[in-house]
């Protein structure tokens, strides 16, 4: 290993905007079920399919009319009903 490196000829990373992070996220059943039958139709993985609708939401800014009911006393996640809608 050198004790020093020169950079000033360096150049970005071309590729830097294409990068990917990973997370962590929960899917219900249902979703996940829609976008492994989708992959199995189109041959594209569902994760990439999953990828590709979040994009697109991100994109043309589409939004969800939410209209989120808590419980009196919310214990748990099974008592929390959430209606939604894509316009």
């Amino acid at each position: 290993m050198r004790r020093e490196y020169d950079f000033s000829k360096s150049r970005p990373n071309p590729y830097a905007e294409r990068l990917k992070e990973s997370v962590t996220i929960r899917l219900d059943t249902r979703a996940l079920k829609y976008f492994r039958e989708l992959s199995a139709t189109s041959g594209i993985p569902y994760q990439t399919l999953i990828n590709l609708y979040l994009r697109d939401c991100a994109t043309t800014g589409r939004k969800l009319d939410l209209q989120w009911k808590a419980p009196k006393r919310a214990r748990s996640n099974k008592r929390l009903k959430l209606t939604a809608r894509v316009d």
